[in-house]
């Protein structure tokens, strides 16, 4: 399964960086591990030894290490295809990510038009229809000129995974390729990327619920266990994604005309660098419903204090503390400028693994922006159910 990302809620994964291919930096999410041994267990234990009996065991091993890599590749040039055209068509490009349900190119915003949406979802299945006959021709090749049975198995059933690669991901489901293909339609006949996307998101859970019947259906009648918990994994999956795709294109659209400036909490309460921390506990953090506080000094902010910094410290030790002693510093702290746009608040929260970000001139500190005040505007917009 593969599918892109529009990161305007930037999706981000944790895992292993690979490096980089044409300055797309590649990586596999830990979930990636999963796939990757259950895949090299069934081509070693059953695809293979089915399809070329009598091979030693060795040669499975062999034939089963290199269809699991060339099929992982498989997905990288898929992935590949979405990003170089995303790129062509102006649309950034943060990184390839495979993980346990394929592979993901995660772009740094929605296409401008209808045709470039349309473009960069239908590249992935051409790329993968163009690998298919790759290796069925290797196969049709390989067995003309004896180049053996391991070779020509190995490169069939990769044609043959490549062929069901591309003809899944252009089911009409968000946000599979072919999902984006239907938004991309809608959205030029109504001219609404938040109707075509609210459409074919539907859609995409429709399909999820379904491909989630199947697996149960295989799981009590058809007697597939491992099958029918696949199909209901990835039912699973592509509900839960159509669902938050929807939420990211409304969260870019409420939240792109907006600054830093409208969703800021205004003039907060400042705390002084030399304060005690049982004076800051006592003081602040019991008497107000605020779990941080800028640092200021003769009126120049200097850092921010937090509770869960307090919290690091025993109790005992809050008398001889000082807010200096555990506020992040200044470098350590994100400030923007009050004009920034609130998505770009959002990429720099995401970058510095913070819940909290100061909004400041030059000169002077004129708000902060919390978890908690993206939360209202997210409540106030109906992004939060």
């Amino acid at each position: 399964m593969s599918s892109r990302s529009g990161s305007s809620a930037p999706t981000r994964f944790s895992g292993i960086r690979l490096g980089s291919i044409a300055g797309f930096e590649i990586s596999l999410d830990y979930s990636w591990f999963i796939i990757f041994f259950l895949i090299l267990a069934t081509f070693i234990g059953a695809v293979f030894p089915a399809s070329a009996p009598g091979l030693e065991r060795m040669e499975y091993l062999a034939m089963g290490l290199v269809g699991t890599f060339l099929f992982f590749a498989s997905l990288l040039v898929h992935e590949l295809a979405h990003s170089f055209m995303a790129r062509w068509k102006g649309v950034d490009v943060e990184g390839i990510t495979l993980f346990i349900f394929g592979g993901m190119a995660r772009t740094s915003r929605e296409p401008d038009t209808p045709g470039d949406e349309f473009l960069i979802a239908g590249v992935g299945p051409v790329a993968s229809f163009v690998l298919a006959i790759l290796f069925y021709g290797v196969a049709v090749v390989g067995g003309y000129f004896g180049l053996g049975l391991a070779v020509t198995v190995v490169a069939e059933y990769l044609g043959f995974l490549n062929l069901v690669l591309a003809i899944f991901n252009l089911f009409p489901g968000f946000p599979l390729d072919g999902g984006r293909l239907l938004r991309a339609t809608i959205w030029r006949i109504t001219g609404s990327l938040r109707r075509a996307t609210k459409i074919a998101a539907t859609a995409g859970r429709a399909l999820g619920w379904g491909i989630i019947g199947l697996g149960v259906f295989s799981l009590l009648v058809g007697g597939g266990l491992i099958g029918g918990l696949w199909l209901v994994f990835i039912g699973w999956f592509l509900t839960y994604a159509a669902r938050m795709s929807y939420q990211q294109v409304l969260l870019h659209q409420m939240l792109s005309p907006l600054t830093a400036r409208q969703a800021m909490s205004p003039d907060p309460e400042r705390v002084p660098p030399d304060l005690p921390l049982e004076n800051l506990v006592h003081d602040y953090f019991l008497r107000r419903p605020y779990n941080s506080f800028p640092v200021t000094e003769d009126d120049v902010v200097v850092g921010l204090v937090t509770l869960s910094q307090v919290k690091l410290l025993p109790r005992e030790r809050w008398r001889d503390r000082i807010v200096a002693d555990i506020m992040s510093p200044l470098s350590e702290t994100v400030i923007v400028d009050p004009e920034t746009t609130m998505m770009s608040v959002l990429e720099r929260m995401r970058e510095g693994e913070t819940r909290r970000v100061l909004v400041a001139t030059e000169w002077e500190l004129l708000g902060i922006i919390s978890a908690t005040d993206i939360t209202r505007w997210l409540d106030r917009v109906g992004l939060i159910e």
